[in-house]
């Protein structure tokens, strides 16, 4: 970036296929673009539709986006310990980190915020592990403040079937609380 240049954000959430990595990483696009954010999204995919590595990565400005692809993450989700080796060399100093407690159990050490959730045992327990990345998109924006829960609520509507509907909308919501506490449990410990 050049001098003066305007500062981005950087998001990755990754996992492997069959998560709905890329359809979370399309809804949070439509909701940061909805509140009048520029954001570029890209997607990684190994061949195999489920199981392979699999990441939906974003790149967020108030102005135009210098260069669409992330180079330096300032927020990761990990719903899968596959996606450790590839995203952590492109973590920012200080950089959120948002774990799943039952599939990413253990994080490297580094210089990062680190917030372990059980994002797939909540999906679980709403009756779908399929969930999973709606949950993290919930928890993601309490602790970030992305894009609010209003135009996030509207995202996920907009791109959900009408069948998956309710448990989207407890899912999302189940995310919130997750993070909500986290950072409630963050002020007491400070």
């Amino acid at each position: 970036m050049n001098a003066g240049a305007h500062r981005d954000i950087q998001i990755r959430i990754g996992g492997t296929g069959g998560q709905g990595l890329i359809l979370s990483g399309k809804m949070l696009a439509d909701a940061l673009a909805s509140a009048g954010k520029r954001v570029a999204q890209s997607q990684t995919y190994e061949p195999t539709s489920r199981g392979g590595y699999c990441n939906s990565d974003l790149v967020v400005c108030d102005d135009d986006v210098d260069y669409p692809l992330a180079t330096r993450l300032d927020i990761l989700v990990l719903l899968e310990r596959m996606a450790v080796k590839p995203s952590w060399p492109l973590l920012a100093p200080g950089a959120l980190v948002i774990a799943d407690q039952r599939l990413c159990p253990q994080l490297p050490a580094g210089d990062y915020r680190g917030c372990h959730l059980p994002l797939t045992r909540t999906a679980i327990d709403l009756g779908s592990e399929r969930v999973a990345n709606i949950v993290a998109l919930g928890a993601l924006d309490a602790l970030a403040t992305l894009c609010g829960r209003e135009r996030l609520e509207k995202a996920v509507r907009a791109e959900t079937p009408r069948s998956f509907l309710d448990l989207n909308s407890d899912a999302l919501a189940a995310g919130y609380r997750l993070g909500e506490q986290a950072l409630k449990t963050a002020a007491t410990s400070a």
